[in-house]
C-alpha cells in the first residue's frame, strides 16, 4: 500500500504522515519517504542525521567521467541502498532532499519515482509525505499511490489547494483513492469543513482540533507523543486506511 500525503504547505501534512509512519510501523514493514525538498519527515520520526537522493545526486554528477566502465544505474542503485535508506528501529527512511543545479529536480524527481517502483515490493507500507501544493503531482511522482490524503486547514487557500490538488490527480487519471483529512479545526470552522466536503465531493476522514501537544512537540524538535490526541486520531485514520486499502 502507498500513501501519499499532500496539500498545502503549513497545513500539518508532515505531521499526520509521521504519525502514519510511527503507528503503522507497529504491525507493517514501513518505509517513509520525504519528498519535500524542504524536508522535515526525519525530525517529526526522530531520525537526526542521514543522506538524501539530492546529495547522492551530486555525487554521481561529479563522479561520472570517471565511471566509464561501470554501469551507472547499478552504481545509483547501490548509493541508495546501502547509504540514503536509513534503517530505524521500526521503520525505514528515504529523503529526497534539496538538490542543487540546472535540472535537478527533475533527475531527483525521476529518480525517485523510479526508486519507489522497485521498492513497493519490499514493504508492506509507502508512506510519502510529499512536496506542498501540487508539484508531485504534476510530475507524476506519485502514480503508483493507492491513497492520496489530503490535507487542509480551515483557510480558503487550503481548501482551494485540496481541490485543485484532486482535479489535477483526476485529469491524470492516477487510480488512487482520495480522502480529505482537516486538522486543526475546530468550533464554527468544523461546519464549514463539513460543507466544503459535502459540496465538494470529497470523501472527508477525519477533523482533527488542535493540540498544544503538537506545539510543544515542535519547539522541543522532538516528535508528537503517541499518547497526545492528535495521535489518537491517526491512529483511527490509520486503520481506515488499512481496511480501504485491503477492501
Amino acid at each position: 500500500m502507498v500513501i501519499a500525503v499532500t496539500g498545502k504547505g503549513g497545513t500539518g501534512k508532515t505531521l499526520i504522515a509521521g504519525l502514519l509512519v510511527r503507528l503503522l510501523a507497529k504491525k507493517y514493514r514501513v518505509l517513509a519517504v520525504d519528498a519535500d525538498p524542504d524536508a522535515n519527515l526525519g525530525e517529526a520520526l526522530g531520525v537526526e542525521s542521514y543522506k538524501t537522493l539530492g546529495e547522492i545526486r551530486e555525487i554521481f554528477q561529479h563522479s561520472r567521467d570517471d565511471m566509464i566502465s561501470i554501469n551507472k544505474e547499478s552504481w545509483l542503485e547501490g548509493k541508495i541502498y546501502g547509504e540514503v535508506i536509513y534503517e530505524a528501529e521500526d521503520f525505514d527512511l528515504l529523503v529526497m532532499g534539496r538538490p542543487e543545479g540546472e535540472g535537478c529536480y527533475c533527475f531527483a524527481n525521476n529518480l525517485l519515482r523510479a526508486v519507489l517502483r522497485k521498492l513497493m515490493r519490499h514493504y508492506d507500507v509507502i508512506i510519502v509525505d510529499c512536496e506542498a501544493g501540487l508539484e508531485h503531482i504534476s510530475r507524476r511522482t506519485i502514480d503508483g499511490a493507492d491513497i492520496i490524503l489530503i490535507v487542509t486547514d480551515a483557510s480558503r487557500k487550503g481548501l482551494m489547494t485540496a481541490k485543485r490538488i484532486r482535479e489535477l490527480a483526476e485529469e491524470l487519471n492516477l487510480r488512487a483513492r482520495i480522502y480529505l483529512i482537516a486538522n486543526r479545526v475546530e468550533g464554527s470552522a468544523v461546519q464549514a469543513i463539513e460543507e466544503f466536503a459535502k459540496i465538494e465531493g470529497f470523501s472527508l476522514l477525519d477533523i482533527i482540533p488542535p493540540d498544544e501537544e503538537v506545539t510543544k512537540a515542535d519547539i522541543a524538535g522532538v516528535p508528537v507523543p503517541l499518547s497526545s490526541e492528535v495521535a489518537k486520531k491517526v491512529e483511527k485514520l490509520a486503520e481506515v486506511l488499512v481496511c480501504e486499502a485491503n477492501s
